[in-house]
């Protein structure tokens, strides 16, 4: 009966959503804009799905299909990226918050003030300094050392935890400064504040898969709210051929993402963790074959490869807040253990 009622909310949305989208543009020329468009229709159909269902995000899927096998600019890649993750990333929050599925609501306020000030820094400042293929490149890479990490630590059954086991100043440093830098990487590619902050969940809080990627789901549709605005108004950047992607993609969308988060909720965490690293193999193969290596990309890529594999190292290796969980005790500096787990199954 929950199962049952999960589909009718997902239903509900996407219902709402192309009613909206049936008004506003009218019956002719909603599908004209969906025959013209279709390829931006397909890549989002499944780009969506994964969005809802991962921590990728949808821009994870139309940022390199759109530069690497449709030949669109990346700039237009990145706008459109951030466009459609506002309208289907919000559609599987929404699920994801009407289905009661448990996220972690102090990380997304944390991580989203410092996605605020990066996706400023990124999309003004940055972007136009930056050559695509380096972003390109860089983008797949930051991915790739999230991949190799998530396989060493999934080598063995473990327990996780069910929330960050202890909140204090640190904690929320540590995540406004992910943030920070996942927002840079949502400005220049149109996605990456969700792979961090769900990366740092993940490896060093040792957060159990099923609450790590809801979370970044939400997070990632904040962030792409705000950078759409700044991009359309404030940057004047929407223009009209991407605006009918946006049209095109938007029925797909409202209908995958909502899918995607609701059958991320019936995986276990395994699972959620294999599909993530096939997902990602399949970026970075891509990328090698189409991408062109010049100097400066490769340089850029191998510097990216070691920083990112050797901060992810350190989370990984960090096992402080992975055997108990603490407490603070008012007044003291003395922690308390709480010992309160999130058992690693697919019941969670």
């Amino acid at each position: 009966m929950f199962f049952k009622k999960d589909y009718q909310i997902m239903l509900i949305i996407a219902l709402t959503i192309w009613s909206i989208w049936l008004i506003v543009l009218g019956w002719l020329n909603a599908f004209e804009i969906l025959i013209e468009y279709w390829k931006i229709a397909v890549t989002m159909l499944f780009g969506s799905i994964i969005a809802g269902g991962s921590s990728l995000g949808g821009g994870a899927v139309a940022f390199p299909v759109l530069t690497k096998i449709l030949h669109i600019n990346p700039y237009q890649a990145k706008v459109f990226s951030l466009a459609i993750q506002s309208v289907g990333m919000s559609a599987a929050s929404l699920a994801i918050i009407m289905t009661g599925v448990k996220v972690e609501w102090r990380v997304i306020f944390w991580a989203s003030i410092g996605g605020f000030i990066g996706i400023i820094s990124g999309s003004v400042f940055l972007a136009p300094l930056l050559p695509p293929d380096v972003i390109k490149i860089t983008f797949t890479i930051m991915l790739t050392s999230i991949a190799l990490t998530l396989i060493a630590l999934n080598r063995r059954n473990r327990i996780c935890n069910c929330f960050v086991p202890i909140w204090r100043i640190q904690e929320k440093i540590i995540f406004f400064s992910f943030g920070v830098f996942g927002g840079i990487m949502s400005g220049l590619a149109g996605n990456g504040i969700d792979c961090l902050t769900f990366s740092v969940m993940v490896l060093l809080f040792r957060i159990n898969e099923k609450i790590a990627t809801p979370t970044s789901v939400i997070l990632m549709a904040i962030n792409s709210l705000i950078g759409f605005f700044i991009i359309s108004v404030t940057l004047n950047s929407f223009t009209a051929e991407v605006y009918s992607y946006w049209l095109a993609a938007i029925p797909v969308v409202v209908l995958g993402a909502p899918l995607g988060a609701i059958l991320c909720s019936r995986l276990n965490r395994q699972t959620i963790a294999n599909i993530l690293v096939c997902l990602i193999f399949i970026e970075l193969i891509s990328s090698l074959l189409l991408i062109p290596l010049r100097p400066i990309a490769i340089y850029c890529s191998l510097s990216m490869l070691i920083l990112f594999s050797y901060v992810n190292y350190k989370m990984y290796s960090n096992h402080f807040y992975e055997n108990v969980q603490f407490n603070l005790k008012f007044g003291t500096d003395k922690l308390r253990v709480t010992s309160k787990k999130c058992i690693d199954n697919s019941s969670l």
